[in-house]
């Protein structure tokens, strides 16, 4: 288990001017070096970039239209996705002025006492994770007060035969919706409730959440592996493909982020149970590198080839386990992914590498495990992937009013939307990618799918 005792942010700023001050204090205009790119300035720049295109066209909502300069609330009315989603990156940047600007926002006008029916998974991992993570970087008691609200307006989603969550819940009235599901949006809670019960002394949000976990975990197929969606009041699969993509990957993340953060050994045996048959039924070694494909979840049989961006979120996984090797070799297979047409198509065929997929939408997923494969081995070829990936979205994806999904990356056609996670993820990943080393570390704080870091305060 990760043990986290310092504070995950760390001032880099001034010793950043120090060291450089001292190392040029020798140098003569003739012998002085050319200074290495800022790499992490620069990202912390195209942060800004985006985060002012919010603030003059979509400020006070969900999400910015970087094209039209409008704006998208996801249920026709605001819930603050993307100040909530990139509150702590703001932190992590050093962006004082920007995150105190999105401070007074939230405690201005985020209400949850709304005739809205929103999807549990999504809510969760931004805002009831981003409302915990600010909490613990900023320390103002009203982000916790908030996440309780939120997460106690949630808790009915939970009520089912099984314990596994319904997709939807009502956050006035509680009533549900959504009986068919998947492993993702059954088992992507445990990281936030369990936080939450831990900081609040309530243990409901904590026993909830990992009760669906393990309902789901015993109802496994007969190869060890989960499908792709759920009858969550019978228990019954209504789609046995098993894969690491949408719909089941956060799923075995939390498994043995739950197992990091907590220290609870139950999700350290799910997890034991759980790696070894993803890696006999959907590993899939080819001359062109290391994939993860589809297979039945009971007979273990190979279904398809498809691989794609929200896969590239397993070299991470694989790290945390302490695999290495495979997440080294996934993450350059990963790479091939990003440097097929330019920024990585949502899906591919790796039989043929062609996209089957061909959209992009500013995901974090492959940049997340670059930085979790330098973190843990130094290697400096996952940084020179983090300028790839930055030069990339900076030639196909920026924009004048911010940053623009693409539609086809082969015709590189631009989407007017950009998501919160761009700024709550993407760019976050990769300025750590750059950032002074330290700046937060994985031994300190387990990141929640979302990008948000929560960290142990719990056990002394």
């Amino acid at each position: 288990m990760h043990i986290l005792k310092k504070p995950i942010i760390r001032t880099s700023l001034l010793s950043v001017l120090l060291i450089t001050i001292v190392s040029c204090a020798g140098d003569t205009p003739e012998t002085a070096q050319k200074p290495e790119i800022d790499y992490a300035a620069e990202v912390r720049a195209e942060f800004l970039h985006a985060w002012n295109g919010y603030k003059e066209f979509a400020w006070g909502h969900d999400a910015l239209e970087p094209l039209s300069g409008g704006y998208h609330d996801w249920y026709g009315e605001s819930l603050l996705m993307t100040p909530v989603d990139a509150f702590d990156t703001m932190v992590i940047m050093g962006l004082d002025k920007e995150a105190a600007e999105a401070k007074a926002l939230i405690f201005k006008q985020l209400d949850f006492d709304k005739d809205l029916m929103v999807q549990n998974f999504e809510i969760s991992i931004r805002i009831l994770g981003g409302l915990l993570s600010a909490y613990q970087v900023d320390g103002d008691q009203r982000f916790l007060d908030l996440a309780e609200d939120l997460a106690t307006r949630l808790l009915p989603a939970f009520d089912s035969p099984t314990g596994m969550p319904y997709r939807m819940v009502h956050l006035q009235s509680g009533k549900t919706d959504g009986k068919i599901t998947n492993p993702a949006e059954i088992g992507t809670y445990f990281l936030e409730f369990g936080t939450l019960s831990k900081l609040t002394g309530n243990p409901v949000f904590y026993d909830t959440t990992k009760k669906a976990m393990v309902e789901l975990h015993k109802r496994r197929g007969k190869t060890g592996l989960v499908g792709g969606g759920i009858d969550v009041e019978t228990g019954e699969w209504v789609n046995t493909s098993a894969h690491l993509s949408g719909g089941i990957d956060s799923y075995y993340e939390y498994l043995i982020k739950g197992w990091l953060l907590f220290g609870d050994k139950d999700f350290k045996t799910m997890w034991d149970e759980t790696i070894v048959p993803i890696n006999r039924y959907l590993a899939d070694e080819r001359d062109n590198g290391l994939w993860y494909g589809f297979a039945d979840m009971d007979s273990g049989e190979r279904t398809d080839t498809r691989f794609g961006a929200l896969d590239c979120f397993f070299p991470a996984v694989l790290v945390l386990g302490g695999d290495l090797d495979r997440a080294a070799r996934l993450q350059d297979s990963c790479f091939k992914l990003w440097n097929l047409y330019g920024v990585e198509a949502e899906q591919i065929d790796y039989s043929s590498m062609e996209a089957t997929s061909p959209f992009y939408m500013l995901r974090p997923e492959v940049i997340e495990s670059a930085w979790y494969l330098q973190f843990y081995t130094g290697d400096k070829k996952y940084r020179e992937m983090g300028i790839t990936f930055l030069e990339s979205l900076k030639k196909y994806c920026r924009v004048e009013k911010g940053y623009a999904q693409i539609k086809d990356v082969t015709t590189m056609e631009k989407v007017d939307s950009m998501e919160s996670f761009f700024l709550a993820e993407t760019l976050k990943y990769l300025y750590l990618l750059f950032a002074e080393k330290g700046t937060v570390s994985l031994d300190e704080v387990v990141f929640n799918t979302e990008a948000h870091p929560l960290r142990n305060t719990w056990d002394k």
